[in-house]
């Protein structure tokens, strides 16, 4: 009877043991999704905010700026703007120019040449056109004010009448446009020498009027356009034989 007594209780015990285990486990269920939120609500509470902190001028502290605080870009001046929509119209004759050559030449030197430029000019056109666009800018330069009691009928009023620093006259393009062969070849170098070399009086124009080229994407550019222009010139010089 003891023996049967002692077994009746220790079988009271575990099934006691197991309510408890299973109501801890039960719980730990439930309880264990809230938390990971608990804790990544803790790590919001707790992540540091960013700092902005804007550098002082020569011999002044920084100073810290509110977190709202964005980014603006730098004032431009005059020269700034005419130099982006001046240098898109000069590089379109350029393009212009090497859109002429195969089919004027079988100069397998000079084809891969233009190839470079043709590349090279529409792609910094295609930024000129996006950095004058982001800051409002028109891409194109204003239509110079003209006198219309003196227009004449036929009149193209739709290209700008100002002519950039070693642009081609009409009268060189038509020779060029003319020519096939060895003369194509000539003029073409020719002539894209004299237009290269007006696209480094525009950089030297823009960096020599005070309170221009601060903006640092247009300081690269134009720093980019200088030293690129001046390695086409040597390669075009040296397919002309005319060593500087």
């Amino acid at each position: 009877m003891q023996s049967l007594a002692f077994g009746s209780r220790r079988k009271r015990r575990l099934s006691r043991r197991g309510l408890i285990l299973k109501y801890a486990f039960l719980t730990a269920g439930i309880l264990a999704p809230f938390f990971p939120s608990a804790v990544h609500a803790q790590q919001i509470e707790t992540k540091p905010q960013p700092v902005v902190v804007q550098p002082g001028a020569p011999g002044q502290q920084s100073q810290k700026l509110p977190p709202s605080t964005r980014a603006k870009l730098p004032p431009l001046s005059a020269k700034d703007v005419e130099f982006m929509q001046g240098m898109i119209m000069h590089h379109a004759q350029a393009v212009e120019m090497t859109a002429l050559i195969d089919a004027r030449t079988t100069n397998e030197k000079l084809r891969l040449l233009g190839s470079r430029i043709s590349h090279s000019q529409a792609d910094e056109m295609r930024y000129m056109e996006r950095w004058l666009k982001l800051r409002g800018e028109p891409t194109s330069m204003p239509m110079p004010a003209m006198d219309h009691s003196h227009h004449t009928p036929g009149m193209d009023m739709s290209k700008h009448e100002m002519t950039m620093p070693g642009m081609l006259t009409k009268e060189q393009m038509a020779a060029l446009k003319a020519a096939k062969g060895a003369e194509f070849d000539h003029l073409f170098l020719q002539g894209m020498i004299q237009h290269h070399k007006g696209a480094l009086v525009m950089v030297d124009e823009l960096f020599n009027t005070p309170g221009s080229g601060q903006d640092s994407e247009l300081f690269n550019f134009a720093t980019d356009v200088d030293s690129g222009q001046r390695a086409e010139i040597k390669i075009m010089e040296s397919m002309l034989g005319e060593r500087p």
